[in-house]
């Protein structure tokens, strides 16, 4: 995997997984690379070939390399030409061109690129904003699937797509937890009791007492204590007091805490400090209570996103699998190792490998699968 696309991919991965989570503003920096799927010691299941293939061919020449796909639910979806001939984008002989779907990529349509020459072209995307970084003439976003787009110059991620990330967010330069207020982060009055954070995320629920009083679901931290220990801090109001919980069940060492949002909890995973370790997990389904997650008979590494029903998948050099009731189990996916793999707001998984991407539609783990290849015409 790309620098390009690790930053692209850990960007994603915070703005679908979690109802207002951050752990940063965008930048031009790459962010820590991936865990590296390394694992000899069993061959993949073989996998369950895809339920469709839906191919299509654009009018691409043959020189573009292949695009970077985004998919923002099951319906709708987007693709960037940025380079050609394996070298990267920047000359006139070789302009961005960007396509979009809005049928589950049976169709594609062309969309006017606002800056299609440029040294370095990007391209993110939640279900509110899609947002172009053409370097160094700055940013494009548009709020209407493409048809139209407003340009911000500058590095600073525009106000349009720095409001998809919640209400809440790591202010990257200060490493300050911040609200925003539609124009700028302005760090909360109290900060956590943590030492370094990494993950800021609020739930979009809304609870009731016996009395009828309705109240907001926490906002949840998570980084590491003054001594290196894994933690979890609650505020229950906005960010004027915390509470910080009990340690974690110790699991080892880990080097960056994580919190992601299924649709029956809180999931909690412990990237190792060398990043290529299986990773450490634990589940809350509320309160101030964390429980350790088994994984018996689990792969040496792996990517790990929750599903619901109590079942995380997981991707590693075995292929796809899932943690549930304790174990690990292999699972007749057609997703390797090479896949990057993420849960959209809707509920799809999107997996984007080599030769192209993959939805997967149904519930926990059990998925219908279907490919999406573009082919230059």
């Amino acid at each position: 995997m790309t620098s390009r696309q690790a930053r692209l991919l850990l960007l994603s991965v915070l703005v679908t997984t979690l109802a207002g989570c951050s752990i940063g503003d965008v930048r031009r920096t790459a962010p820590a690379p991936e865990p590296t799927l390394s694992d000899s010691a069993s061959a993949p299941p073989a996998p369950r070939p895809v339920a469709e293939t839906r191919t299509t061919r654009l009018a691409v020449s043959e020189r573009y390399d292949q695009p970077y796909v985004e998919f923002v639910d099951a319906q709708r979806g987007y693709a960037l030409f940025a380079a050609c001939d394996g070298r990267p984008p920047g000359g006139p002989e070789c302009p961005a061109l960007l396509w979009s779907t809005r049928d589950g990529g049976r169709s594609w349509q062309s969309l006017r690129h606002p800056r299609p020459v440029a040294g370095n072209q990007q391209m993110y995307a939640t279900v509110e904003v899609l947002a172009l970084w053409a370097e160094p003439h700055g940013w494009w976003t548009s709020t209407d699937g493409g048809e139209t787009f407003r340009h911000s110059p500058g590095e600073a991620a525009p106000a349009s797509w720095q409001g998809t990330q919640g209400r809440f967010q790591v202010i990257e330069e200060s490493g300050k937890v911040g609200r925003w207020d539609g124009r700028r982060l302005r760090p909360l009055p109290a900060q956590p009791p943590l030492s370094a954070i990494h993950t800021v995320a609020v739930a979009d629920t809304l609870f009731r007492k016996s009395d009828g009083t309705e109240f907001h679901a926490p906002l949840v931290v998570t980084g590491l204590s003054g001594d290196g220990r894994p933690r979890v801090a609650k505020s229950w109001d906005e960010g004027r007091s915390w509470r910080s919980g009990e340690p974690l069940p110790a699991q080892g060492e880990v080097s960056v805490l994580r919190l992601l949002l299924g649709s029956d909890g809180w999931w909690l995973v412990g990237e190792r400090p060398d990043r290529t370790g299986f990773p450490a997990l634990w589940r809350s389904t509320g309160g101030n209570n964390w429980f350790r997650v088994y994984a018996e008979g689990h792969p040496e590494a792996g990517r790990v996103v929750p599903l619901g029903g109590s079942t995380a998948a997981v991707i590693s050099p075995r292929g796809a699998g899932a943690v549930v009731g304790g174990r690990y189990l292999d699972l007749p996916w057609p997703v390797t190792a090479e896949h990057s793999i993420r849960l959209l707001p809707d509920g799809t998984l999107f997996a984007a490998g080599p030769q192209g991407v993959l939805l997967g539609a149904g519930q926990y783990a059990e998925r219908s699968w279907v490919a999406i290849n573009l082919v230059s015409d």
